[in-house]
């Protein structure tokens, strides 16, 4: 049974328990958000995970990271080198994004090694099958697509994203409005294409009922994806947009009717001092439902250090209310990210969800804080190296100059201001 019919029944299962313990809150606020549909844990029944996540209402900010092969680079070790380095950083969760080689190979291999929750987006396998038979996307099977997506779900994915949100109606307001950047998500672009030649409504909006039934059959989490998502600032906020988040805010409420787990993402490319009216006003669309941002970048002109304008964009979106942030690497834009781009794009991101965290009241956010500040008046290094955010950076930098006195640093020596 899923999550949520054991608790019907006043079962709690073992994963709460764990995620409570994680969180330092009490089984019942756990237990409580799952109810209400403002957290969810995602966990396939057919997969065990050694590392658990909540996400939601009153947890800490997660992070995930995206991996997966291109067309262009087809590397399975490569992949499994971005796994590990994705996890080294502390990533709360792994998506793999792949759309080149053999996927279910690729997916099988990242399952069998990653010990966090795994994400998919299952038209991508979709549309590479689709392209292999010398087809157009717009020639998509409707069928195959949910064939692709339950044998996802009963190989062990956790969650998934879904762009229902991309209809007749929402696609409808492109034509009214140029973008600068158009469609920008992938999984986005596939649909909107295919429902402009078909003239059919999109699948997984009109058949939503038979993507609650796979995501409740296995309790594969539904991560409402943002199709229309802007790719640049000057497409924030528009009709599109918006027209597309309402109707995820209307699947929302069927998922939790149908008691399977729900999230839904958000932007993308969005001008900073829009990021935290844009939170508030969406988590009142998605009623509460955990919002899962992907960045958002809050500059177009800084390629190369994508990982930098996310990381502000974040924290001002997570401070105002989004629960999980999806990183951006140094490479956003450029090319597919290495192992290196990785590591820093986590770790740019759970600075930006843990400064958040402190604004927002997390438990024991601020308290880490107070206490690696208490070792550095004390030039207690040992420890700043312990609690620090990056222990292998702070040893690292610390090494590359060492002071005559270890009590202190290079930068003031004997004229610091913390020595007694």
């Amino acid at each position: 049974m899923t999550i949520l019919e054991l608790l019907k029944k006043n079962k709690v299962d073992d994963c709460i328990k764990t995620v409570a313990q994680k969180e330092g809150l009490p089984e019942q606020t756990i237990v409580d958000g799952l109810v209400k549909g403002e957290i969810v844990i995602p966990k396939n029944i057919n997969r065990q995970i050694k590392k658990l996540c909540g996400i939601g209402k009153g947890l800490k900010t997660k992070v995930n990271a995206n991996i997966g092969t291109s067309p262009e680079r087809i590397s399975v070790d490569e992949e499994m080198q971005k796994l590990d380095a994705a996890i080294s950083a502390g990533a709360d969760t792994i998506m793999d994004l792949s759309t080149g080689g053999n996927l279910r190979k690729i997916r099988k291999t990242i399952l069998e090694n990653c010990p966090v929750p795994l994400g998919t987006v299952p038209i991508y396998q979709v549309a590479c099958q689709t392209v292999e038979k010398g087809k157009n996307i717009t020639k998509m099977e409707k069928g195959v697509l949910f064939d692709v997506i339950e044998e996802q779900a009963q190989e062990g994915v956790d969650f998934m994203t879904v762009h229902c949100g991309v209809t007749k109606e929402s696609v409808s307001y492109l034509k009214n409005k140029k973008r600068i950047a158009g469609i920008v998500s992938r999984g986005g672009a596939f649909l909107a294409k295919w429902i402009g030649a078909n003239n059919r409504e999109n699948p997984l909006y009109e058949d939503f009922d038979r993507l609650l039934s796979i995501a409740k059959k296995y309790d594969v989490t539904l991560s409402l994806g943002d199709g229309l998502r802007p790719g640049c600032l000057a497409d924030a906020s528009d009709k599109a947009q918006m027209a597309e988040l309402k109707i995820l805010g209307e699947l929302v409420l069927r998922c939790r009717k149908a008691a399977v787990q729900s999230m839904v993402e958000g932007p993308g490319h969005m001008p900073l001092g829009q990021i935290q009216g844009h939170v508030k006003e969406a988590k009142k669309l998605i009623f509460d439902a955990p919002y899962y941002l992907l960045g958002p970048l809050v500059t177009d002109v800084a390629a190369g250090y994508d990982h930098i304008t996310s990381a502000i964009g974040g924290a001002i979106a997570a401070s105002s209310g989004a629960d999980f942030l999806c990183y951006v690497t140094p490479s956003e834009h450029l090319r597919l990210p290495d192992k290196s781009d990785v590591y820093q794009g986590v770790m740019a991101s759970r600075i930006a969800g843990h400064a958040a965290d402190i604004a927002k009241g997390i438990k024991g956010a601020r308290a880490w804080d107070d206490e690696f500040s208490r070792n550095r008046k004390s030039l207690n290094w040992e420890k700043q190296e312990e609690m620090a955010l990056d222990p292998e950076k702070f040893k690292a930098e610390r090494s590359k100059m060492l002071p005559k006195d270890p009590k202190v640093c290079t930068m003031c020596g004997e004229f610091c201001a913390m020595k007694d």
